[in-house]
């Protein structure tokens, strides 16, 4: 007994410990059955019988302690051969070694109303709980479970310091206004999962002073902000709940969303995109959001600009996370099923589409937006949708999608081509042709700044081979092409947006949101298309009449 009511002491501290039990037994044993605890410092409580065994059971105590993990110990008292710890009694022994007291740390900075609720609502589900705010009348212990520790320092740069935040710990940044002092102390360190309690427009705000200080874009994606599920809440109360239920399932790395789905629903239609650029990706996105499943298929070393928000990123990086959702490159197409799962995008080096019998998708898009049709045709899935010039609905694939700025742009069309290509890129305060970077010679690229970064008119940007490619204008550089990437004269290396710091390179642009709810509403017209594309072609007809 006196072993578990030290047991209950350490968990209540949460200081880690291991119970060694004795579940099987053979031969001649000092013990039959027995348990023993084994702290963190090596120190132990009990005995399973003394011996080499015991000691053997120790290390493999600690070694558990650090895994985090449970283990299962066999040892046979012999002197040698396979699990022998170097006794003579000639039995055998199997151990199972539990590890406890490793409650995760949930660091709220902030004691408001909010993390007040999250506190309470926290406290049900094995956290251990540190509060720190810098005005001590937030820190009054009456608002918070008994447990919690609360810290009250001169500044949360000072908190933060205090808190000695390791790798392991959850973190929540809700204060009263210094959210950016705390974010600024926080974003850098390694922790389990670190979130903001942010307008989307105060995180995009944030975001980009952090990357003027040159945060990389990695640790950037692993900041959960807006914090929360969109549940409706309002309250601290429902706002607690919608965050500790964000925590709870990063804590578990579980998919999310409703339990009461029906199985079709909650497996979704799977669609296959072709291309995996800004514009492909604004399209996967709309559609992952909508309940599809995506895989997106791409040349081996995809040439897009705007790599920032381009899943074809993930063909360089590995992984990519564009507005939250993780895209990654899978080598292998048997592991496509077990990514899906995940939660994550997987994006596949397929130019010509030949894994599509594998995939066996409900639908395909074609967003490779060349302006010609590079062999999408409508036997390719049962509901086929292309982008932009180069196809012909009705005949190429069973919508097209219009890709040209203006009053039409995101129109489904289910009967004849889009307008033709323009060659005249979007107007940007007046820029359009001038804001397109083209390389002079054909050669490798090699990059001088980065996107994201100002430039001024005349200000060196890239070399190609060992020509130089000069910015055109000055702006915000929110194209550019991957660093070794060989180009021919005159291909398009990247773009700068004149609107400067105003200009926002790190989500999908007002075309590519057009667009990906044109192909959504196309994905859920077009599997009723009997009746459905009849009313759409006589829509067509009144159209051109």
């Amino acid at each position: 007994m006196k072993i578990f009511a030290e047991a209950a002491k350490l968990e209540q501290q949460n200081s880690p410990f291991a119970l060694a039990q004795i579940v099987d037994c053979r031969g001649s044993t000092p013990r039959h059955c027995a348990q023993m605890l084994v702290r963190n410092d090596g120190s132990v409580m009990g005995t399973i019988g003394g011996g080499m065994m015991e000691r053997r059971v120790i290390e493999e105590a600690l070694l558990a302690l650090a895994e985090r993990k449970p283990r299962l110990f066999h040892g046979r008292m012999a002197r040698n051969g396979e699990d022998a710890v170097g006794s003579d009694c000639g039995g055998a022994m199997t151990v199972y070694i539990d590890i406890h007291g490793y409650s995760p740390r949930l660091v709220l900075v902030g004691a408001g109303h909010v993390n007040q609720a999250i506190a309470k609502a926290a406290a049900a589900l094995d956290f251990n709980i540190h509060v720190a705010d810098v005005y001590a009348e937030n820190l009054n212990p009456d608002n918070f479970p008994p447990a919690t520790r609360l810290l009250h320092a001169a500044s949360f740069t000072e908190a933060i310091e205090q808190l000695q935040i390791e790798p392991e710990d959850y973190v929540v940044i809700a204060t009263n206004s210094q959210d950016k002092e705390a974010l600024d102390c926080l974003i850098q360190r390694p922790v389990k999962y670190l979130g903001l309690l942010a307008s989307r427009r105060k995180t995009q705000t944030f975001l980009q002073q952090l990357r003027t200080h040159c945060v990389p874009e990695a640790k950037l994606a692993r900041l959960h902000a807006p914090i929360g599920f969109n549940i409706g809440a309002e309250t601290p109360q429902e706002i607690a709940i919608s965050i500790l239920a964000e925590i709870v399932q990063h804590r578990h790395q579980a998919p999310g969303g409703p339990m009461k789905e029906k199985a079709a629903e909650k497996v979704g239609r799977l669609v296959v995109i072709r291309g995996a650029g800004d514009i492909a990706t604004g399209v996967a996105l709309r559609l992952w959001h909508s309940g599809f499943r995506v895989v997106m298929l791409e040349m081996a070393q995809p040439t897009v600009i705007r790599c920032s928000v381009a899943f074809a990123q993930a063909m360089f990086d590995g992984e990519v996370t564009v507005e939250g959702v993780k895209a990654r490159f899978v080598a292998n197409v048997d592991d496509v099923p077990a990514v899906l799962q995940a939660g994550v995008i997987p994006v596949l080096a397929d130019e010509q589409a030949s894994l599509l019998p594998v995939l066996q998708p409900d639908g395909l898009v074609d967003a490779i937006l060349a302006k010609v049709n590079k062999g999408t045709h409508r036997g390719m899935a049962p509901v086929t949708v292309a982008l932009g010039p180069g196809f012909e609905a009705g005949k190429d694939c069973d919508a097209v999608i219009e890709t040209n700025r203006g009053h039409y742009l995101g129109r489904v069309i289910y009967q004849g081509p889009a307008q033709a290509n323009t060659g005249i890129p979007g107007n940007i305060k007046g820029e359009t042709t001038r804001r397109v970077m083209r390389a002079p010679v054909a050669g490798k690229i090699r990059c001088c700044v980065k996107l994201g970064d100002v430039v001024n008119e005349g200000d060196l940007v890239a070399y190609i081979d060992d020509t130089p490619v000069i910015a055109p204008l000055s702006g915000m550089v929110r194209g550019l092409l991957n660093e070794g990437l060989s180009v021919t004269v005159g291909f398009k290396i990247g773009d700068i947006d004149p609107r400067g710091l105003e200009a926002d390179f790190t989500t999908v642009s007002d075309k590519a949101r057009a667009i990906g709810g044109a192909v959504l509403e196309a994905m859920m017209a077009l599997p009723r298309k009997p009746q459905r594309v009849k009313q759409a072609v006589a829509r067509e007809v009144e159209l051109v009449d």
